[in-house]
Parts: structure tokens; sequence; C-alpha cells
């Protein structure tokens, strides 16, 4: 079986067979994610994948989704924390918005 080494935040060095990692692709760049679960410490760790191990990580055989970046994806801009700021400050009972 094949193994993969990749590197967990807290534990360090861990090896993965190709059933404990996903891959998501970008479907406008060669690139993407991969995800997996440490075995050592169970964080869900998430790392860039450039092309190549984009390709090393297919030929493995891990499982892939392509995933379309959806709208909510954007920075919010500087007008809609001015918007914010003002609706905030013209409110003058503020548990009121909390209230559905």
């Amino acid at each position: 079986m094949t193994t993969i080494k990749t590197t967990c935040e807290r534990c360090g060095d861990v090896e993965l067979e190709p059933g404990d990692l996903a891959l998501e692709l970008d479907p406008t760049q060669e690139s993407g994610v991969y995800l997996f679960t440490c075995p050592s410490c169970i964080v869900v760790q998430r790392r860039p994948a450039n092309p190549r191990v984009v390709n090393v990580l297919l030929a493995t055989g891990v499982t892939y989704e392509v995933v379309t970046p959806s709208s909510n994806d954007h920075p919010i801009t500087e007008a809609e924390i001015a918007t914010f700021a003002r609706r905030l400050d013209e409110e003058e009972d503020l548990f009121r918005l909390l209230t559905p």
C-alpha cells in the first residue's frame, strides 16, 4: 500500500494512506487544498496543494472534489464595514437586534 508523508502542525511528520486524505480542487487553477485528520492528535489539517502535490495525490488514488468558490468567499469591503458601523451607531437598542 502507498504511504503518504505529510506534516501535522502539532505533531510533526505523519504517515497516511490515500484513503486518509481528501483533495479539494479549484477549477480555476491547477492547485487545491488537501485535508486529513492527524492520527495522533485527531485535529483536521488543511494544507495547500500546488500542481505537483495535486498530481502526486491523484496518482496515489486520493479522492477529490472540485470546489467552486462561492460568492461569499470575498473579503469584507471598507464600504461594508462603514455601513455596519453606521447602523450600529444609529441603533438605540442593540439587544433588539438579537431577537428574531
